[in-house]
């Protein structure tokens, strides 16, 4: 997709990579920006337009189909992280995070895909996760809705191509944003992730995989359980074997 003059729309615009990403899309020449959050006024980006955007409230989401009706690229990336496990984290918590990774995401997307669509066609970036392929106990609510976000990504792609709109991936572990502040881990600086994404939309990509944890879970999904989680390879059987 050419970039230059495009019509973007960016949900979780306001801070951390959803930031990076419209300004990127800004200093490739896109003709609009809308950069949506749930409070437009914490938008600060210059040259950006601010847009009202609550992806959990289909009113919300109706209402910003009706302003940025002229999108000819939507980047999903506003997300939640609540740090829930699944056996004992807080079931509004769960739902919370499903909301926003998948429900929400469905919900902008059919919005915004029949106007892309009536356009020409265009294109859509999902962001998604190292943890939609690896998932870690302590973070089960984030990495259930991560990896549905990821088969949503992948069954849309197919629906939408016939209409003309290309679906890229983006896959990354951690980044240097508020979302993670917290965690003492290796980051990647979001400037250089969106940059890469970027890229990817511009080329028509399926996937971007953008570091190199990605890079290592994505080629050994192939490999037997205990490979992506060591902690089972005391319990692990061969498949086939007697019980």
């Amino acid at each position: 997709m050419d970039i230059r003059n495009s019509v973007a729309l960016v949900t979780g615009a306001n801070r951390g990579l959803g930031r990076h990403l419209a300004a990127g899309l800004l200093e490739r020449g896109a003709r609009t920006v809308y950069a949506a959050a749930r409070n437009p006024d914490a938008v600060d980006l210059p040259g950006a337009t601010p847009l009202r955007l609550d992806i959990t409230d289909p009113a919300s989401v109706a209402a910003a189909a009706a302003v940025a009706g002229d999108v000819t690229l939507l980047v999903n990336n506003a997300g939640s992280l609540t740090g829930a496990a699944l056996l004992d984290g807080d079931p509004a918590d769960i739902r919370l995070d499903m909301e926003t990774h998948y429900f929400g995401t469905l919900a902008v997307t059919r919005a915004f895909a029949p106007l892309i669509a009536a356009g020409g066609g265009g294109a859509v970036l999902n962001v998604l996760s190292v943890l939609s392929w690896v998932h870690p106990a302590g973070s089960g609510a984030y990495n259930a809705a991560k990896a549905a976000g990821w088969a949503l990504t992948n069954a849309l792609r197919l629906e939408l191509a016939p209409r003309g709109i290309t679906t890229t991936a983006l896959h990354v572990g951690y980044m240097d944003t508020d979302m993670v502040a917290h965690l003492d881990v290796e980051k990647s600086d979001p400037a250089t992730i969106a940059a890469l994404a970027l890229d990817g939309v511009a080329d028509g990509a399926l996937e971007v995989v953008a570091d190199d944890i990605s890079r290592a879970v994505r080629s050994g999904l192939s490999a037997e359980l205990p490979a992506l989680y060591p902690e089972l390879a005391a319990t692990a059987r061969p498949a086939g074997s007697a019980r």
